[in-house]
């Protein structure tokens, strides 16, 4: 009669277990440990923990012991052994104070349980003596986290609690064990034997030998481990262990080819042990060959299934990867089978702040420190949450823990440095990104931040210096190259503006100045190429290019301009997560809106008595469409670094506003573009390293093209922090105009037809974008609409609300609008039929006046003004802050001064870009910006902003001289 499946499995587990007790009465405990890993009650039963604990302490494998008593005591709270075992483990790890109180907690378990008084003895005396000797005074730490491309200690195997070369195991804290313990015969389940025959000797000689080897690897001594498992494997090519234990070694030394060539043996020798799978896992992940790292972590958790340190390990990878969904699940599932594992709540917090859920991200983080509140990482990834959204003064606070545990962490020095220069604080910024480099002289970021902060500040001398420093770096990702190829672009830049310092601010115009081809490799972060002319070096330039005294000279009239300015410019403040509040970029607009102002009033003056004047800009509106070329003896072309550059007429540097040698008598602004122009200056310059620029002054061919802004809600697998809040009601947009269109367009501008009946059902059913290209299956984009106010019935192209397919099993959800000459041509005349209505509403009904009522087709026109511009979108960036500094320049122009606050989660560019309708925006505004407005016109008193900062010097003082 055949037996049953449960007879085999009965019968199969006594033949384990007697092969278990013949490997540890031979001292086989390697061995020994891989039998107890296939009795499937091992993880069940407190007893069969203990046993592979007791085989890991012999080993010298510290932390598996930890491990796998903790789960006997979760099991099973009065297991005695456990306690011993553990506390044996925690005291050769140097962690005395801990082993102590688990011996303490075992003798107050044991209580009542007279059967187990020898091991409540042992307890008893083991914490005694760890109390009497003075041990706990050499508490250690645990070692701090190694970076992620470090192969970490964890699960079984030959690689164990690894301490680095810095701190030396001190000896073993273990009580004698040995084969007379009780412990055997829980192995045995039979009468104890004492002999070992031959095969016995050599195996326990080899075994010492692996102990030994497995020993040095947990000092430190990478080489001398190396040896003894060299003479192993001499001896036995064959021998799985050593292959372990010699890879290990290789892999601490980061010589990680030979370490997957070991882990590989080893896998070959034996497919079924799980640790050479996850070894080679984790050195292929260090060399960056994620995808195979990952095939090797899923093929030893199939083999070890529910181990928290290939899931750790394996959620790592995914991470790496950007599969941030499977990072999270791994790690989550991680954590709650190990939930005291600190760097497995770090990387679950990674991952979750990366796909955008910071909430929970912080969460996850703070429970990091919460476990180790030294644990200087762990502080400075929740910083980078916290600067992720914006909450600088808790990011501060976290990185102020960060570096008074260790005050030569670079890492938290470079956040801080890049925290503080979104907060426009250059100047500190500076400091921090120093400090860091105190201690880590080739660190790219810090250089490449405190460049572009030295250039902002106008300390050009300095910022040359850490940009060629950049420059000559021999670089190894794909991400420090784009570094240095920015550093390339804006050390042009910088010395560009210290050859501008001392000319009048209008004289700075790298739209028309620079090479438009310099400027489109700027913008895609292209590799420079040889035929860009450089600028004139610093020391053929007056003073070397440094500020003049005169220009940096703070006078009452100055201060008196910079607090109306920093009053005004506060308001452009979007209250939104991911929106720090920079404090130079406030004052830049509102010196900006303040400039706007009193150039406009001063052209409306002279349109009101003069109303030929607002004749004429109407006929000259045409002009605006119109392209010429600018000869190469212009003087102004002097720094164009390159090719000669085309320019439009209407642009700043043909309008009046520009105040030119022979053509300017006073600061009329005549278009739309010589307003936006004066906030378009001001941001070029408040902030260097943007490429702030005009779309149509870069060349022929990329204007044709359709080069333009791109702005992402989904990253791949992350929500933008800034702008997913817009993604819900973009997807709604894409499927109403699918259902009304009945098509999109593919990435090569091909129409897909998606008129059947089934498609538009499965469409309008999508909850995600995600869903939603599922649907469409491939690229595609629509094209918004945005309803003409000056030719009625037209319908502008708004933006492409674009979806594509990324690595990662992610997609990019974005707005993309292009800058073509058609729309260039559609938008001009948009923009100058507003601009007009508002000129013709104040000059000819509402001059001078302080009357609401009067004053209401001023106000609804410079609304209009600013729809179209966000609908238009004509810079590379910029376009939003440029947009409302204009608001709050023209409504103050009028003598209507704004007061209110930009509502929370309320972003002015993205309501009117998501507004096909000029009345769906302005009804969206008006609530909450026209009662704000006060009818005041005492900032007229205030001194000329061009005249009281005249030269581009004088102008990058005013923005860095203000107080934190």
């Amino acid at each position: 009669m055949a037996s049953s499946g449960s007879d085999r499995s009965s019968g199969d587990a006594d033949a384990i277990s007697r092969a278990v007790a013949e490997a540890c009465k031979a001292q086989e405990w390697s061995k020994g440990i891989r039998l107890l890993n296939k009795l499937p009650d091992t993880i069940t039963s407190p007893r069969l923990l203990c046993n592979r604990a007791w085989c890991y302490s012999k080993l010298e494998l510290h932390k598996h012991v930890i491990k796998d008593c903790d789960k006997a005591l979760e099991l099973n709270p009065s297991t005695l052994e456990a306690y011993l075992y553990k506390g044996q483990a925690l005291a050769a790890l140097n962690r005395t104070q801990e082993a102590c109180q688990v011996w303490e907690q075992g003798c107050n378990a044991a209580q009542g349980l007279s059967t187990e008084l020898p091991l409540v003895v042992e307890l008893h005396m083991l914490a005694m003596q760890a109390q009497s000797s003075g041990l706990l005074m050499h508490t250690a730490t645990d070692v701090a986290q190694p970076p992620i491309t470090t192969i970490k200690s964890s699960s079984r195997g030959m690689t164990t609690t690894v301490v680095s070369s810095a701190k030396k195991n001190k000896g073993t804290f273990f009580s004698p064990l040995n084969l007379d313990s009780d412990v055997i015969e829980h192995i045995e389940g039979g009468p104890r034997n004492k002999q070992l025959n031959h095969h016995g000797l050599q195996s326990l000689t080899l075994d010492i030998r692996l102990s030994k080897g497995i020993g040095q690897v947990n000092r430190g001594n990478y080489e001398e481990a190396i040896s003894i498992f060299n003479m192993l494997l001499e001896e036995n090519p064959r021998s799985c262990d050593a292959l372990l234990g010699r890879g290990t070694a290789y892999a601490f030394l980061r010589k990680l080819e030979s370490a997957i060539t070991d882990f590989s043996k080893a896998i070959e020798v034996d497919p079924t042990v799980g640790e050479a799978w996850k070894r080679r896992g984790q050195a292929r992940a260090a060399i960056g060959a994620t995808t195979k790292a990952l095939e090797d972590l899923t093929k030893a958790m199939e083999l070890e299934p529910g181990s928290a340190d290939l899931l750790h390990e394996r959620g790592i990878v995914y991470y790496k990867l950007k599969d941030f969904g499977a990072a999270v699940n791994d790690l989550q599932e991680c954590v709650v089978l190990d939930p005291k594992n600190k760097f497995a709540y770090n990387y679950l917090g990674l991952s979750l702040t990366s796909s955008g859920n910071y909430t929970e991200g912080i969460v996850a983080h703070r429970k990091a420190v919460e476990l180790d509140t030294s644990y200087k990482e762990g502080w400075t990834h929740l910083a980078q949450s916290y600067k992720e959204l914006a909450d600088s003064d808790k990011a501060i606070e976290c990185l102020q823990k960060a570096v008074a545990l260790d005050g030569k962490y670079v890492q938290a020095y470079r956040l801080w440095g890049i925290l503080l220069h979104g907060l426009g604080d250059h100047k500190n910024s500076v400091n921090k990104l120093s400090k860091g480099l105190e201690f880590d002289l080739a660190n790219l970021e810090c250089l490449y931040m405190r460049a572009s902060c030295y250039h902002a500040l106008g300390e050009f001398s300095d910022a040359i210096k850490d940009y060629d420093l950049v420059l000559r770096m021999v670089i190894n990702s794909a991400e420090n190259r784009t570094l240095q190829h920015l550093s390339f672009y804006q050390r042009e830049i910088a010395l560009y503006t210290a050859s501008k310092l001392a000319s009048p601010f209008n004289r700075f115009d790298i739209d028309e100045d620079l090479d438009p081809i310099f400027k489109e490799a700027w913008c895609k972060r292209l590799l420079p190429t040889p035929s860009f002319k450089h600028q004139p070096s610093l020391n053929v330039m007056p003073k070397g290019g440094q500020l003049r005294q005169q220009d940096s000279a703070l006078t009452r009239t100055k201060k008196m301009l910079l607090e109306a300015a920093d009053e005004i410019g506060r308001l452009i403040q979007y209250n939104c997560p991911g929106f720090l509040r920079n404090i130079r970029q406030h004052r830049m607009a509102g010196l900006a809106a303040l400039e706007i102002a009193q150039k406009v009033l001063y052209t409306w003056q002279a349109m009101h008595e003069n109303p030929q004047e607002l004749e004429d800009l109407k006929d000259s509106s045409p002009k605006s469409l119109r392209r010429s070329k600018r000869k190469s003896s212009n003087g102004r072309s002097g720094n164009r670094g390159g090719p000669q550059c085309s320019n439009k007429v209407g642009h700043p540097s043909n309008c009046r506003c520009q105040e030119d040698d022979d053509s300017m008598k006073g600061p009329i602004v005549s278009t739309w573009r010589d307003v936006f122009s004066i906030a378009v200056k001001w941001r070029q310059v408040s902030e260097p390293c943007d490429s702030v620029v005009w779309v149509d002054m870069l060349s022929e061919k990329e204007f044709k093209a359709g080069f333009g802004s791109h702005t992402p809600m989904v990253l791949g697998q992350a929500k933008v922090v800034r702008y997913h809040p817009n993604a819900e009601r973009a997807l709604q947009i894409v499927k109403d105009l699918i259902k009304v269109r009945h098509f999109v367009n593919d990435a090569a501008n091909e129409v897909i037809d998606l008129s059947d009946p089934n498609k538009l059902v499965a469409v309008d059913a999508t909850k995600s974008c995600f869903d939603l290209y599922k649907v469409i299956g491939t690229t595609f984009w629509v094209n918004t609409e945005c309803m003409s106010t000056a030719k009625e019935g037209k319908i502008l192209d708004g933006t492409r609300l674009t979806l594509q397919k990324t690595a990662a099993k992610g997609l990019e959800f974005s707005i993309r609008t292009p800058g073509t000459p058609d729309r260039w041509a559609e938008y001009d005349i948009e923009m100058t039929s507003a601009w007009e209505a508002v000129c013709d509403a104040y000059c000819n009904g509402a001059f001078g006046s302080t009357d609401v009522k009067e004053l209401e087709p001023v106000r609804n026109g410079i609304l209009r003004l600013c729809f179209y511009w966000y609908n238009f979108m004509p810079l590379a960036r910029g376009t939003a802050v440029v947009g409302y500094i204009t608001l709050l320049g023209l409504f103050l122009a009028a003598n209507m001064k704004v007061t209110a606050n930009i509502p929370e989660n309320f972003q002015v560019d993205w309501e009117a870009i998501l507004s096909p309708h000029l009345n769906m925006f302005t009804g969206a505004v008006q609530p909450w910006l026209y009662p704000s407005v006060l009818m005041e016109m005492s900032w007229q008193t205030l001194p000329d902003v061009s005249a009281t900062f005249g030269t581009t010097g004088a102008v990058i003082s005013a923005l860095s001289s203000y107080d934190m």
